[in-house]
């Protein structure tokens, strides 16, 4: 089950990869959250990260996972069994929600797994999944000077509310056992 307790504003910020029992939840919410922001580069679709500070009046939302499936291994791997394995995905999501794509992430001791050829599958069945993931989008809240609530957050009583694009990093932990796949997926802070 996916549990997306880090989300972070663009690609510097991303969540850890490790899914284990060192998955740890974090107050979104918090104040010292660095922040940048993925601006579109030419209108391509691709963006560019860029900093961000948020000004007095701003809030920040984190980006909600609405509906997305979990990875199924099915048949693309022959192996019978398989110790837990983490492969790790670089997530690029719009300002309308979608994941724009996904990216293997390699250069992190816990995502080191999906370097191996014979990994392949896993990461190809966790990019097949995230790619019809939708989330309720980040965004900035702006607020009435004066009249920022205790939680920025939650845009419920922003003046306006602009959906901005982020990257997040997921984690997918599986393991093989008689045969039978399963996959635990998450993020977790860096």
């Amino acid at each position: 089950m996916r549990q997306p307790y880090v989300p972070a504003l663009a690609a510097l910020l991303m969540a850890g990869c490790a899914t284990h029992e060192t998955l740890t939840s974090v107050d979104t919410r918090a104040e010292n959250v660095g922040h940048q922001r993925l601006d579109p580069a030419n209108g391509t679709g691709t963006a560019q990260v860029a900093s961000y500070q948020l000004k007095a009046a701003e809030g920040y939302r984190m980006p909600q996972l609405n509906a997305g499936p979990d990875p199924v291994l099915g048949d693309r791997d022959p192996r019978s069994e398989l110790a837990p394995t983490t492969v790790c995905l670089q997530l690029v999501i719009d300002a309308q929600g979608r994941v724009e794509r996904s990216l293997p992430v390699q250069d992190r001791d816990e995502c080191a797994a999906g370097n191996a050829p014979e990994n392949a599958p896993l990461l190809q069945s966790a990019q097949d999944a995230v790619a019809v993931w939708q989330y309720v989008p980040a965004a900035v809240c702006h607020f009435a000077e004066g009249k920022i609530p205790a939680n920025r957050g939650d845009c419920k009583d922003a003046t306006r509310i602009e959906p901005v694009p982020v990257s997040l990093l997921y984690a997918f932990t599986f393991e093989i056992v008689k045969g039978k796949a399963t996959v635990h997926s998450g993020t977790r802070e860096k």
